[in-house]
């Protein structure tokens, strides 16, 4: 299935993506699963699965707009330079373990939502990456049992702030302003995508192929990042993990290319979709 969270006629509700729109899953299920993140916890696809199979009724076919697949996620834990290239071209030396560092749900936006340029920086960069929804709560997961603990997989744009993010050996102030994570368009369930090293990677800007990858490539892989991030915190359903960027990164470029008001940046992942976001400059609002 296609899982996706969505506001239509200002209510807040998520569902199953079919041909033509998405069915309205929340309208029958909100009492008992108020989110997808309970969904998860509360093992109610089959809730979901039953209900979609009467996809007449509750269809929304375009009044909607897409929100972030899990809205409020307790932890959203990214890999940093976890694909060779991309440590090639940032000179980075290659670790014992993988660089890690966190996001906040407020720098989430949804699918089609627009990222948004800082005024603090004009060095807003993309960063095409498959991130990895946690489907139930676990704690010192063996890399043998990981996969098991995956509801699904979606596209991440860890969009970074690039002087921020270098003002300190620490990352997050680059990577924690507000609506800059580009998060969607929806979760695609782990039935559909049973072997994730299969999948490939492409952001493009503009329409410009910028960045290609392929999810066999990463250094840490998806099962190598849940048992590590479970040894020093539980897992919980709806928690995120992404996975890292492919190379080919603005920063790295000669000369950089960094995103502008009016740009359109695109992460597209086979057997998942594309998610795409406008790039606007942030409004003064003090």
């Amino acid at each position: 299935m296609r899982l996706a969270t969505f506001r239509a006629d200002k209510r807040v509700s998520y569902g199953v993506v079919v041909e033509g729109g998405i069915f309205d899953a929340g309208y029958r299920l909100a009492k008992r699963f108020p989110d997808l993140k309970s969904v998860f916890a509360g093992n109610g696809l089959a809730d979901i699965e039953d209900l979609a199979r009467d996809q007449k009724a509750n269809v929304l076919d375009g009044d909607f707009e897409y929100l972030p697949p899990i809205p409020n996620p307790a932890k959203i834990i990214l890999a940093g330079v976890n694909y060779e290239p991309h440590r090639i071209e940032m000179g980075r030396q290659k670790g014992e373990y993988c660089m890690l560092f966190s996001r906040f749900p407020d720098t989430l936006v949804g699918h089609l939502q627009p990222i948004i340029r800082p005024m603090a920086s004009t060095r807003l960069d993309y960063e095409g990456e498959l991130a990895v929804i946690i489907g139930r709560t676990g704690r010192r997961i063996s890399r043998g049992e990981a996969l098991q603990y995956v509801a699904g997989y979606t596209c991440f744009n860890d969009a970074s702030v690039r002087d921020f993010q270098g003002h300190t050996t620490q990352v997050i102030a680059g990577k924690n302003f507000p609506r800059t994570g580009g998060f969607g368009p929806w979760i695609v369930t782990v039935d559909e995508i049973p072997d994730p090293r299969k999948l490939t990677l492409q952001t493009r800007l503009n329409g410009k192929v910028m960045q290609e990858g392929k999810l066999a490539e990463l250094t840490f892989d998806i099962p190598d990042l849940i048992e590590y991030v479970s040894r020093w915190t539980t897992l919980q359903a709806g928690d995120v993990i992404s996975t890292g960027t492919p190379g080919g990164v603005g920063v790295a470029r000669k000369p950089p290319i960094f995103m502008r008001h009016g740009d359109e940046v695109e992460v597209d992942i086979s057997g998942i979709g594309i998610l795409r976001n406008p790039v606007q400059d942030e409004m003064d609002r003090r």
